[in-house]
């Protein structure tokens, strides 16, 4: 099984990169591969060009986009790694599914209307906040985040969500402890979803 890695954080000694390294450790332990994108790395562009919106003269990714679909192509999971920031993901995760997982990859449009191409595939999510998952529940930010993210991404392009593992209160000074429990229910998470059956 393949999973694609796809991490929104500047930092890349942060909370979210160690995030996506506890999955990834995870997943390979399992013996499964794992093809980490960390956006701000590479340098992803999120700008969606006038000549890459459909219906557009001449529309067709960009070739930074197109290298992207290439890379992704073959992944089972896709696993998405995120700061809350104005209890939205970052620009350029939202960027960079608009260009990538956008038409003649996530979904298709024709006579029939807009067509899911991933279905069968799985999403997962892994965020963080400063702020406590309480009051984003409480003040509907939560809800949004989950409607506007997971659920409408995943009926768009067909993608099963199987897991988003949300850590709250995750702020500067936070303990190496604290930092250490979060992580290992990263693993733990993976081994859940993508391990043999316990008995």
């Amino acid at each position: 099984m393949k999973h694609a890695v796809i991490v929104a954080h500047p930092n890349p000694d942060s909370f979210n990169l160690a995030m996506a390294h506890a999955y990834e450790t995870a997943a390979k332990a399992l013996g499964h591969e794992v093809l980490m994108r960390d956006l701000y790395s590479i340098g992803f562009d999120p700008r969606l060009g006038a000549d890459e919106i459909p219906g557009s003269t001449g529309f067709n990714p960009r070739p930074d986009a197109q290298a992207e679909r290439a890379m992704l192509a073959d992944a089972d999971v896709f696993v998405f790694v995120y700061p809350v920031w104005f209890n939205t993901p970052p620009a350029i995760l939202k960027g960079y599914l608009e260009r990538v997982f956008g038409t003649g990859f996530g979904f298709s449009t024709g006579a029939q209307g807009m067509q899911p191409l991933l279905k069968g595939k799985l999403m997962v999510s892994l965020s963080s906040s400063g702020a406590p998952q309480a009051w984003m529940s409480q003040t509907g930010a939560w809800t949004a985040l989950r409607k506007l993210f997971d659920e409408h991404f995943a009926s768009v392009t067909g993608l099963s969500v199987i897991e988003h593992l949300h850590f709250g209160e995750i702020v500067p000074g936070i303990t190496s402890e604290a930092v250490g429990a979060c992580l290992d229910q990263v693993g733990e998470a993976v081994r859940r979803n993508f391990g043999p059956p316990t008995n």
